[in-house]
C-alpha cells in the first residue's frame, strides 16, 4: 500500500516536473508604458501565456534605440517598440533585425502644455519633454512642429525624461514647458487642466509606432515558439478590441489609473489606430526610412519589404486562425 502511494506521488511529481520543463522560457522587452504596448499585459492577465505554455518574462526598457541594442545583444526573444531604432540598426548593417507584426502604423502622440501655450507657434524657445532622443515621442514632435516651420535646436529644445509618466511629472512641476504624451497619459494631463497644443491623431502621420520586432536568427532557432507567441498576441488583440472592461482592468492595474473618464478618453482615441491583425504597412516603414536617410544615405537603398517577415501573419490568415478568432463573441 505504502509503495503504491509513494509510486503515485512520484508519478505526480514527474508529470508536474515534465510539464514545468516543457514551458517555453520567453522574454519580451517593451519600450513604453502605453496602451498600444499593453498586449503582453493583457495576455498575462487573460492566461494566454499559460495557454500557449510560456514561462514569460516582460521587461520595460525606455526608448526604441535602447531596446534595439538589447535585442542585438541577445537578451530578449521579442521586442515591442517603435520602428526607428530597429531601422537605424538595419541600415547600419544589423540585418538580423526583422519586423513580424505591427500594432500601430500611425502616430497618436500629442503635444500638451498649460497656461498661455496654446498654439504650436507658442512653443518657440520652449523646452519640450520626450522620453528619449530617437524615440517615438521625439520623432513625433519633430514631424508635428515641422508642419509649422519649426525645427529643433533653432526654435525649441528637448529634455529627455525616460517615459510618458516622467514627462507628465516634469510638466506638472514646471521642469518643461510642454510634453509629448501618448494615451492614456495625455488624458491624465487633460483631466488635470492642461490642454492640447497639437492633437496628433488628427495628423495621421505614417510611422511604425508599435511593432513586434525580433531577429531572423531567433526565428530560425525557435520557429514554432514564435508562431505560438504571435497567436497569443493575436488573442490579446481580440480582447483589446472587444472587451473594453477587461482592458480597463489591465490598464488600471499596470498604470495605476482608476479614473474611468481617463480610461475612456484614452481607449476611444487609441483603439481606432490599432491594427487588429497586426498588418505591417509599407508606408509606415517608408516614413522612418526617409527620416533616417536625412542622416544616413544608406537608408535610401532599403525597401520596406526587406525589413519584414510576414510568415506568422500569413499563417494565421491562411489557416483560418484569424477568421475563427474574430468570429468568436
Amino acid at each position: 500500500m505504502i509503495q503504491r502511494v509513494v509510486l503515485s506521488v512520484l508519478t505526480v511529481i514527474l508529470v508536474f516536473s515534465a510539464s514545468a520543463r516543457a514551458a517555453e522560457r520567453f522574454t519580451t522587452i517593451y519600450s513604453a508604458r502605453v496602451m498600444s504596448q499593453s498586449l503582453p499585459w493583457i495576455a498575462q492577465e487573460a492566461g494566454l501565456f499559460k495557454k500557449y505554455n510560456f514561462d514569460h518574462n516582460l521587461v520595460f526598457v525606455a526608448s526604441s534605440g535602447i531596446v534595439t541594442a538589447a535585442l542585438l545583444g541577445g537578451d530578449p526573444d521579442m521586442t515591442m517598440t517603435g520602428g526607428v531604432g530597429n531601422i537605424y540598426a538595419y541600415v547600419r548593417g544589423s540585418t538580423d533585425v526583422v519586423f513580424i507584426g505591427s500594432v500601430k502604423n500611425v502616430m497618436t502622440q500629442t503635444l500638451i502644455a498649460g497656461g498661455n501655450l496654446k498654439r504650436p507657434e507658442d512653443l518657440r524657445g520652449k523646452k519640450i519633454g520626450v522620453s528619449r532622443i530617437g524615440s517615438n515621442s521625439h520623432y513625433f514632435t519633430i514631424q508635428a512642429l515641422r508642419r509649422h516651420n519649426m525645427e529643433p535646436g533653432r526654435d525649441y529644445s528637448f529634455l529627455q525624461t525616460g517615459g510618458d509618466p516622467e514627462s507628465f511629472a516634469a510638466l506638472s512641476i514646471g521642469g518643461i514647458d510642454a510634453a509629448c504624451l501618448t494615451p492614456p497619459t495625455d488624458a491624465q494631463a487633460i483631466a488635470r487642466g492642461y490642454h492640447y497644443v497639437i492633437y496628433g491623431p488628427d495628423l495621421k502621420i505614417p510611422y511604425t509606432a508599435t511593432a513586434f520586432v525580433t531577429k531572423r536568427s531567433t526565428i530560425a532557432k525557435r520557429p514554432q515558439t514564435m508562431g505560438n507567441y504571435m497567436r497569443a498576441m493575436a488573442e490579446a488583440s481580440k480582447i483589446m478590441h472587444t472587451d473594453r472592461e477587461f482592458v480597463y482592468k489591465v490598464l488600471g492595474k499596470n498604470l495605476r489609473i482608476s479614473d474611468r473618464s481617463i480610461l475612456d478618453a484614452a481607449y476611444n482615441a487609441e483603439i481606432k489606430a490599432l491594427e487588429p491583425r497586426f498588418t505591417v504597412k509599407d508606408e509606415a516603414l517608408q516614413a522612418i526610412l526617409e527620416e533616417v536617410a536625412q542622416t544616413d544615405q544608406r537608408a535610401k537603398k532599403v525597401k520596406p519589404q526587406e525589413l519584414v517577415d510576414n510568415r506568422y501573419l500569413d499563417d494565421m490568415e491562411k489557416s483560418g486562425f484569424f477568421d475563427q478568432l474574430w468570429a468568436k463573441r
